[in-house]
Formats: structure tokens, sequence, C-alpha cells
């Protein structure tokens, strides 16, 4: 008998909590995933599952089995997929988390380029500002963009993002300019719901971080709605140069604290840890690196002249 067949049986067994389960599972009968289990038991001279008519569990030494044989089983899958993908061309179903606003105005453009090259690939896109669990929710690969939460995604960085904090000329002129982060206290400050240094705003000068606790007149876990009120003059707005940067470059929004900076942000193309990735993970990470690793698409905005003060 194959061991190795018997092991993807045990796991199987492990997973579904029953034998009648996994035999329906693997389409076999019963009686054939009882004789595997009881070969890897006489093999290895140890009872791994204690059985009843009610229940099925593991004894210690059928736990502590199951915790060595998974990432075997799972390595040798990676393997087995690596092979077959060998010349393949990229195809099937890919599913991509992305945040709203980049999704919008930057992923959607390489995606098209991607499904150019890759036409038998079909991308299923997820635009959500949440950050989800791309193993539970069953995605592929994410953008993610600030710090990455989730140590066992494999992380592939893309273009950091500087943050610009600015406002509309017209809101300018109705209360001021601001000179020092301290002074952004007396502003109307337009907040990202998500951001992870919760209400507070993070500024550099000369090697001092000054931290801000910001009185928001409108929080959204979306920044386009963040910048349309703040084109529409109703405050500061704290937010990527992805996202405002042509804003500023036009006039539309005013750079503000020129001699202020911020540490910039990450960006990554997120994915499940895969020692071999299937082609189309693959390529559609290498596109995304194309794209965007040189910053070429989000380039810096200019910082604009200084409006009067208050």
């Amino acid at each position: 008998m194959d061991t190795h067949t018997a092991m993807q049986t045990y796991a199987r067994v492990v997973e579904l909590g029953s034998f009648a389960a996994a035999a329906d599972k693997m389409g076999q009968a019963r009686s054939v995933v009882t004789r595997q289990i009881a070969y890897l038991e006489e093999k290895y001279g140890v009872r791994l599952l204690n059985r009843t008519t009610r229940k099925l569990s593991m004894t210690d030494a059928g736990r502590a089995f199951y915790e060595r044989v998974r990432p075997i089983l799972a390595e040798v899958a990676d393997l087995e997929l690596s092979l077959q993908a060998e010349g393949q061309v990229p195809s099937g179903r890919l599913r991509v988390s992305a945040p709203v606003s980049f999704g919008i105005l930057h992923l959607g453009p390489a995606i098209a380029e991607y499904l150019l090259r890759y036409p038998d690939v079909i991308i299923d896109l997820d635009l959500n500002d949440r950050v989800v669990d791309l193993v539970e929710d069953g995605y592929d690969v994410a953008v993610r963009i600030g710090p990455l939460q989730d140590s066992s995604l494999v992380a592939r960085p893309l273009a950091p993002q500087q943050l610009l904090v600015c406002a509309a000329p017209v809101y300018l002129e109705r209360h001021g300019v601001p000179r020092t982060p301290e002074d952004l206290k007396l502003h109307r400050c337009l907040h990202y719901a998500y951001a992870s240094t919760g209400n507070e705003w993070h500024f550099e000068k000369d090697g001092v971080t000054h931290l801000v606790r910001i009185n928001a007149a409108l929080r959204a876990n979306n920044g386009d709605v963040l910048r349309t009120a703040a084109l529409a003059g109703h405050g500061v707005i704290l937010q990527p140069e992805f996202l405002v940067g042509e804003d500023v470059r036009s006039g539309r929004l005013t750079a503000l604290l020129p001699d202020y900076t911020h540490t910039p942000i990450s960006m990554y193309a997120a994915y499940p840890h895969r020692r071999f990735l299937s082609p189309k993970v693959r390529s559609f990470v290498e596109h995304l690196e194309a794209r965007f690793g040189s910053g070429t698409p989000m380039a810096p905005a200019r910082r604009a002249s200084r409006r009067r003060s208050r």
C-alpha cells in the first residue's frame, strides 16, 4: 500500500471528522479508507485514532503525526503543482483583493493590461478597504497598503506611498494655513477610519516625531469619500499620493506643512505562503511588480506654494 496515499487519507479523515465523510469526499469505499488508516497504525506501531460509534478523535500520537504530516503533504502538493505548471500558460480563475480607491485608479488599468497578455485567466476582483483573510476567504492575491499584519503571508514589495497633507484653496482662504502640526488641532480634519495610527497623524522634522491627535469633522473608511470632501472645501486631508497627487499638481488641493515629512506607507502584493506558485499567481504578482515597482504610475506630487496664514 502506498504510504503517501494513506497519509493523505488520514489527514482527510481528521479534517472531516469521520471515515464516511472522508470516503465520500475522496470517492472511495469506506472499507478502503479504514484499511489505509489500519495500514499506518500497523506500519508505525501506534494507534492514531480512537473510534467509537458516535465519536472519532485523535490519540496523542495521532495528533503529533497529523501535525508532522500536514506540512509534508502541502509541500508535496506544491511540488506536484510546480511540475504540472512547467511550460503552462496562466489560466483559470484568480481571486484578487485590493483597496477600493487604489483598485479603481491604478489596479483596474493594470488588470486590463494583464488580461491582454493572459486571456485565459479569469479575474475575480473584490475591492474592499477592509483587510480580508486570504486563506479563509479564498483569495489568491491581495494588494495591501500599510503594515502587513499577517506574518504567514508572502509579501512582495511594490512602490512605497508617500502621504500628503493638503486642503482645497477655498478652505485655506476661510480658515488659514496651518504652519505646524500642532495647528491642525484647530482645523477640520478629514480622517481615514482604517488608519493604523488611530486618530493620530504623524509628522517628522529634523529627526523629531510630532504626533497630533486630530479632531475629525468627517471619518470614512474610503479615501475617495475624504478626497471629495476635501475638494469641496470641508477640511484638511492626509492621504497617499496615488489618491491626491494629481489634485496637488493641478492646484485643486494645496500641499501643507512642506517642512515636515511622513514615513512612506508600504505597498505589497501578498499571497498565502506557497513554495511553488501556480502560473496565474506568479504571472500576476510579477505583472504588479513590473507595473508598480518603479513607482512610475504614481509619481510623487510636487508641493504647491504656501497660502497666506490665518
